[in-house]
């Protein structure tokens, strides 16, 4: 594992070099976001509904600061599947971060209601992120956009997973995350960085949708 200097050449590489595959890329964003947001949208409804019927008091939709590219601030959402207060209980569990470094993770955590456990098991609480890549500051495939707390802890060779616009799956999502910590994040998404393309994207997200099918990871 590298945790003492800079990847050559990831950061500093000419965006000229990823003209052909950023346009590509933007081109197929878009466009997926728009068909799978139509397609999607009875689920969008049930998924509501079934989130209302359990806890009225709350919104359908979760929204939360997030670190795009280029450490630029934008708001992310998803499907809440937590209660209401979740934000307030967080500094009452940080102690029991399952994790090391800069990241919160815990398998049984108690803030998440019934329907949020199946929808998080499933990736669905994720789709809402389309509005994400509709807007152009998410991708369907790079690096989780982290929280502004965790951007704080993070050291310069942590910063250049910042390098390249965030995605709602990535390589470390599909390689069991979570038995994955912070930094084998970190070099997984610099691994996914040094080597993005369009085949590239296409097999991750291929890889996405068996573990999504199997719940395999998540």
């Amino acid at each position: 594992m590298n945790n003492g200097g800079y990847i050559p050449g990831l950061i500093n590489k000419s965006e000229r070099d990823f003209y052909a595959y950023n346009v590509t890329k933007r081109i197929f964003d878009f466009s997926a976001a728009f068909f799978g947001l139509l397609f999607l949208a009875p689920l969008f409804c049930l998924i509501a509904i079934l989130i209302k019927l359990e806890d009225p008091k709350g919104p359908v939709f979760f929204s939360q600061i997030r670190i795009g590219k280029n450490e630029k601030a934008f708001r992310i959402y998803k499907f809440r599947s937590m209660v209401s207060n979740a934000e307030e209980l967080l500094e009452k569990l940080l102690h029991q971060n399952e994790v090391s470094g800069a990241m919160f993770k815990m398998k049984e955590d108690p803030r998440i209601t019934k329907i949020g456990k199946f929808i998080r098991k499933t990736s669905i609480d994720e789709l809402p992120q389309l509005f994400n890549v509709l807007k152009g500051n998410m991708s369907l495939v790079g690096p989780r956009p982290p929280l502004p707390r965790e951007v704080n802890e993070y050291t310069d060779y942590d910063k250049q997973r910042l390098a390249v616009t965030p995605g709602c799956t990535g390589l470390w999502q599909v390689s069991a995350r979570n038995e994955v910590g912070f930094h084998e994040m970190v070099e997984l998404d610099l691994e996914y960085i040094a080597n993005r393309g369009f085949f590239y994207d296409m097999k991750i997200i291929i890889r996405t949708v068996i573990v999504m099918v199997t719940s395999r990871g998540l």
